[in-house]
């Protein structure tokens, strides 16, 4: 998968497709000496040392190393001379964690899924301690997650010996703090079983991960960490002090990679929280190689542009200020065009649109409501929408600050198994 555009910087998902020689731009650093240190402190290890050197010793063993392998064919432009579409092998790394004796084992969808996002016609795994490359089968995926489960294709004698299936303690997300410890696991460049140490930097920061149907990124809560990721790293798992994942390393903030065609880590690093990996992985344990969903509500937006792409579903500010006078509406939100039967915001109770426009450019479904929040929330898109329930579970409810016929009202909505299908 392509890195997003961001300003002036490099939005990049780190998973590595290999292509150069990996030594290419190593650089000498020096040698390190301990001649300056006092003698009582040349063999002493800080406690912060010997903890991040305890981890890694206990928890590393579970990280395992991915490569995968995908059949594209590319057309030929000059058909009369190479005889026609030529079929190429692409190549990728990147990183995973177990996270169950049974050896299932948690990655980035973008890891698995291949340059086309198809998915990858090979997959092949690796442990610490083993130099025997083992194939794996996807469980389950979710692209809107940027998640997927894989799961080596035999245990045993003819595939991954049981005894390095080393479990990961999964922690939780929700309590982390700024400043905290982090260590990211994984294969940055494709340097298998690499480490690197840092703080968590923002427990808050929105940004785009997984994708959409129409490829774009939904927005939604990301842990940002100053330890070192970089392409490759996609996957693994970020630690903390007590060796608990609190995420899964996923992107970087790359001003390198915009100028020079390869991202590399500026210090601004993204890991999914753990606590969404958590709530995903029933599902994806029971997909059976299918396709997990984020939770629907089941709305139709009532406002349609017309693109390249085909028709696209916008907010209210996608109108002119004169539009929007015209047809009462307000500046921002999301028109509902049409409500499925059956699902969560019929059962609230919902309205969709009753007369159909069509304009230069678009078309517009009027009558129905229009959602301005959610859970407090402002939203102008669908996908404001799916980034709000990104972490929900059956249950769980959300409540819509809803217009409708120019009066507010709230209205809470709870998904039930429906909105899971």
């Amino acid at each position: 998968m392509k890195g997003r555009s961001i300003s002036a910087v490099i939005l990049v998902l780190v998973g590595l497709g290999l292509g150069a020689s990996l030594l290419q731009g190593q650089v000498p650093v020096g040698r390190a000496t301990t001649a300056a240190l006092p003698k009582a402190e040349a063999g002493a290890k800080l406690e912060n040392e010997q903890n991040t050197m305890d981890i890694v010793q206990r928890y590393e063993p579970g990280l395992v190393f991915i490569s995968t392998e995908q059949q594209v064919t590319t057309a030929d432009p000059f058909g009369w001379m190479f005889g026609g579409p030529q079929t190429q092998i692409q190549r990728g790394v990147g990183s995973g964690f177990f996270v169950n004796s049974a050896g299932d084992i948690l990655t980035n969808f973008h890891v698995v899924a291949g340059e086309s996002g198809a998915g990858a016609s090979k997959i092949s795994i690796r442990v610490m301690g083993s130099t025997k490359a083992v194939p794996a089968k996807v469980i389950g995926y979710a692209p809107q997650y940027d998640l997927a489960l894989i799961r080596p294709s035999s245990i045993g004698a003819d595939g991954l010996d049981k005894k390095f299936i080393k479990p990961i303690p999964l922690g939780n997300s929700d309590i982390l703090k700024a400043g905290q410890k982090t260590i990211a696991m994984g294969a940055p460049f494709g340097l298998d079983f690499s480490v690197s140490e840092g703080i968590v930097s923002s427990v808050s920061r929105r940004i785009p991960i997984g994708f959409s149907g129409s490829g774009q990124g939904i927005t939604q809560k990301a842990v940002q960490t100053d330890a070192a990721i970089n392409p490759g790293n996609s996957g693994g798992p970020l630690l903390d002090s007590g060796g608990n994942v609190i995420g899964i390393n996923t992107q970087i903030f790359s001003p390198s990679g915009q100028s020079g065609g390869m991202a590399q880590s500026a210090g601004v690093g993204f890991a999914i929280p753990v606590n969404v990996a958590k709530n995903l992985l029933p599902r994806l344990q029971a997909a059976g190689g299918g396709l997990v969903t984020a939770p629907r509500l089941g709305i139709e937006a009532g406002l349609v542009a017309q693109t390249g792409q085909g028709a696209v579903p916008v907010g209210l500010s996608s109108l002119t200020p004169e539009a929007r006078q015209t047809w009462k509406l307000p500046d921002a939100g999301i028109l509902v065009g049409a409500v499925t039967k059956g699902l969560p915001a019929a059962q609230a109770g919902l309205r969709g649109g009753t007369q159909t426009q069509q304009f230069r450019g678009g078309q517009i479904r009027l009558g129905g409501d229009v959602i301005t929040a959610i859970n407090g929330q402002p939203v102008d898109g669908i996908e404001d929408l799916q980034a709000a329930l990104i972490d929900k579970k059956v249950g769980d409810s959300v409540t819509l600050q809803v217009l409708r016929d120019g009066q507010k009202r709230d209205v809470k909505v709870t998904l039930d198994q429906a909105a899971f299908k």
